[in-house]
């Protein structure tokens, strides 16, 4: 398994801050094309790569981010551990303005977008299990180090991933908070 990290930057993480640049790489995927380049390089002496989610500039709305491109390009240059920033809005009362989220489930209202790998090409039908959307390895590696930097972060919660790029209605949200969401956010899925 890579030891490289992956981060997907999000609406206000279009760069990484002190990443020193190695080669950014733009390649052609058999979902299409990437966000953007996939920029390798090390921060704090780890290797990372870094990819903007809705490309440099910012101009690819969530609903048209192609997210099995990105993903597969990740997964070709070795990477298995991917951490993805989202700007949220928060539902629930603990989830205030500048908080820190490491949410443990995420429920989908997204439409049409392409959520999966298996429908082409395939032998036969594939279910993937995502009872626990979120890998907890990775989890905890984030939570342990906003502990050792004296960052309070939230442990747990659910992401509510919504269509965009339009925002909520506030019934929608009424909705959202019954169904369980303590957060909204848009590119969360798939």
């Amino acid at each position: 398994m890579s030891s490289m990290l992956a981060i997907i930057g999000g609406s206000g993480l279009t760069a990484l801050k002190g990443l020193k640049i190695t080669r950014q790489q733009m390649q052609q995927t058999p979902y299409g094309e990437l966000s953007g380049p996939l920029t390798f390089g090390t921060l704090n002496e780890k290797e990372v790569v870094f990819l903007p989610r809705h490309g440099n500039p910012h101009i690819i709305p969530p609903h048209k981010i192609n997210y099995r491109a990105n993903l597969w390009a990740l997964k070709e240059n070795g990477i298995n551990n991917i951490i993805a920033v989202n700007a949220v809005g928060g539902i629930t009362l603990e989830m205030y303005p500048g908080r820190l989220v490491i949410p443990l489930q995420i429920i989908d209202y997204t439409w049409g977008r392409k959520h999966t790998y298996f429908e082409d090409e395939i032998n036969e039908v594939t279910h993937i299990d995502f009872t626990r959307p979120y890998n907890e390895f990775l989890r905890q590696c984030l939570i342990q180090a906003s502990h050792e930097i004296n960052l309070h972060c939230h442990d747990g919660g659910t992401y509510g991933a919504t269509q965009g790029p339009r925002l909520e209605t506030a019934d929608e949200i009424n909705r959202m908070e019954q169904d369980g969401c303590d957060l909204v956010g848009m590119t969360g899925m798939p």
